[in-house]
């Protein structure tokens, strides 16, 4: 418990030197939590559930389940599948009138997802998006309450920051990957018998403190599939869940996920595209 709360000390003052940007490259995050799966939560909820929403989230669709990926902290990391004795439901998505948003729901997680859709759309900061995810949840679990379903027990959560790097932002072939990301980088000297690349699949992942959590660091390429553009994709998700499984310890757990999410995306990017790009105010 000292250890806990002499780390959320350290965490307060960390968080006076965040990085902030005017132009911040984040086109989506999620947040979510996965819970013991629920065998009293049945199709017919899922409609009286969306009544929670319908009036901000009026289109609803189903895909495929996910899998419960669970975080392990034995060596080597490894990860297990939690297999309900019920049949599955599909994943529900209740989206935004305005396309920002999605609540994802299935038997066993819930989650929200901010997104920006059009180019004028601004990333909202941190409070704001942890605040409509804590109002979805809140009306997630109430409605488990008015209807006997049983009572959330979080398993694990997660946070995801997924970066999109257009072409000629710091970038224009795989050479240059080193101006981008100073720890990753092609050597394209003339001398050597391979090519540049034509695709970047790169993924590592990180060990928070006292095993909280763990981060994974993807950065790979797509195109655009409205314009073809090339992109590259950085993608920063923390899993994992404290000792305290409480709503507010929910939440001081996505203070840490954030914590190293922004601190890891500076260090992993280069500093010159973060203040002459992405305008970073420090």
């Amino acid at each position: 418990m000292l250890l806990e709360k002499h780390h959320m000390a350290e965490n307060e003052k960390k968080r006076i030197w965040f990085p902030d940007y005017d132009n911040p490259p984040v086109i989506e995050v999620v947040y979510g939590v996965l819970f013991r799966p629920m065998s009293k939560f049945l199709t017919p909820h899922i409609g009286l559930l969306w009544q929670k929403y319908r009036d901000e989230y009026p289109e609803c669709s189903e895909v495929a389940p996910l899998d419960p990926v669970m975080e392990r902290f034995e060596e080597p990391p490894q990860v297990s599948l939690e297999i309900a004795n019920i049949p599955p439901l599909p994943r529900v998505w209740f989206m935004h009138k305005e396309g920002r948003g999605i609540i994802q729901v299935q038997r066993d997680r819930f989650l929200h997802n901010w997104r920006k859709t059009k180019a004028e759309d601004l990333y909202p900061r941190y409070n704001a998006v942890k605040e409509m995810y804590k109002d979805r949840l809140l009306k997630f679990t109430n409605f488990l309450d008015e209807n006997d379903l049983g009572t959330m027990e979080a398993l694990q959560y997660e946070m995801t920051y997924v970066n999109h790097i257009p072409q000629g932002q710091g970038w224009q072939t795989f050479g240059d990957l080193a101006l981008l990301f100073p720890d990753f980088s092609f050597d394209g000297r003339k001398s050597r018998f391979l090519p540049e690349p034509n695709t970047l699949n790169w993924r590592t992942t990180f060990v928070l403190p006292e095993n909280a959590a763990r981060m994974h660091v993807v950065i790979r390429n797509v195109k655009m599939r409205e314009t073809g553009h090339p992109v590259i994709i950085l993608e920063l998700t923390v899993r994992g869940i404290g000792q305290d499984k409480s709503i507010e310890g929910m939440f001081t757990w996505f203070d840490l996920a954030r914590e190293w999410i922004v601190c890891g995306f500076a260090d992993i990017t280069a500093e010159r595209v973060q203040r002459e790009i992405w305008k970073r105010k420090q």
